[in-house]
């Protein structure tokens, strides 16, 4: 392996490679995150779809299928967040990851736990702020990325918080080959993050019909929309997609009522949990009260994709690069697949070195 493949996120989280599973909602369960790990990678659990309840046995269950370190991805506007950091500690997993919400305080307790603190943002100022409350590592997502995400194209963020930070930079948003893993890490980067390359392989546990709308999916597929939740979010389209564009205030109101009751259901969250993760998603999200209110939509309506495996009846987040793919590798082929490939246009950059 070319030396410039050994960078300081494999001494951080312990992986044999700089590639990163992102923690996809309502995908990157147990099966896919220890399939990432044994193949090389570094996966992250999502529990941001979880209930407090659910974290520790799906972190149990991770490690019944790998021995690999790995680490869990939460958010601090969700029920039970509080309770889901004492889990974390408390099983001591190799690294967390998150979006903005946690303090200073949090930080410190993570890193005295020694667990690494590994948030995903999408703009220069949070990476700063980041990088000044005391973060081991941050992955930056550029607008190609999936899910909500900026509309600065990572080829333009990465430079500019490379340039910005002190803490090693995962880049995301785009990646999908060894191609990328060594354009990444002759920019600066320590590694490279993805999400739906590894969604779209045998490994990744979500129902065969909401897979294959990922495989035929062409970039004319692939949209960017805020009807969703209010906020900019990829997506393949399909009717579900064209009927929330069409829909009128009222409308939007309704269907992001009703799918805040399903999620209490789903999560056993009370209804005063529900408020005060909206109220905080507000406050320090940088959301207004009408983006809040519609925060529902995301989780219930991808759970219908990737889990009930009702595409038609739900959303599909996806990165613009699911337009040109259309295989479904298991994640040991495709981890061999990218080290080989960035192995080669490492050494033919460098005169054989």
């Amino acid at each position: 392996m070319h030396p410039a493949l050994h960078t300081g996120l494999q001494d951080l989280l312990g992986c044999r490679y700089p590639i990163v599973q992102t923690a996809m909602g309502w995908v990157a369960r147990p099966e896919l995150v220890a399939a990432s790990c044994n193949a090389g990678a570094f996966g992250f659990l999502a529990a941001a779809t979880l209930s407090a309840d659910e974290v520790e046995p799906a972190i149990e269950r991770t490690r019944a299928l790998t021995d690999r370190p790995f680490g869990v991805n939460f958010h601090m506007f969700q029920p039970g967040a509080r309770r889901i950091v004492d889990t974390l500690i408390g099983c001591r997993v190799q690294a967390v990851s998150f979006g903005r919400g946690p303090d200073k305080a949090m930080i410190k307790r993570f890193r005295d736990a020694g667990i690494v603190c590994m948030p995903t943002v999408g703009a220069v100022r949070h990476a700063q702020k980041m990088a000044e409350i005391g973060v081991d590592a941050i992955t930056i997502q550029g607008g190609e990325g999936g899910g909500h995400t900026g509309s600065v194209p990572t080829t333009i963020l990465l430079p500019q918080v490379l340039d910005a930070v002190n803490v090693p930079v995962v880049a995301a948003g785009g990646f999908f080959d060894g191609r990328g893993l060594a354009a990444a890490l002759a920019y600066g980067a320590v590694g490279i993050a993805m999400g739906t390359r590894f969604l779209m392989t045998r490994d990744c546990p979500i129902p065969e019909l909401s897979k294959a709308c990922y495989t035929k999916a062409g970039l004319d597929d692939i949209v960017l929309t805020n009807r969703l939740d209010g906020l900019p979010h990829r997506l393949i389209r399909n009717g579900l997609l064209t009927d929330l564009e069409s829909a009128g205030p009222l409308r939007l109101l309704a269907h992001a009522l009703g799918n805040a009751w399903r999620l209490k259901s789903i999560t056993g969250a009370r209804v005063a949990d529900l408020l005060h993760a909206a109220r905080g998603m507000q406050r320090e999200g940088g959301l207004s009260f009408g983006q809040a209110l519609m925060a529902a939509n995301s989780p219930i309506l991808i759970q219908r994709t990737m889990i009930a495996g009702r595409p038609d009846q739900g959303v599909l987040p996806t990165g613009t690069v699911a337009g040109i793919l259309n295989d479904l590798p298991n994640c040991a082929e495709l981890i061999s697949r990218i080290v080989t490939q960035a192995d080669r246009r490492l050494t033919q950059m460098t005169g054989g070195v």
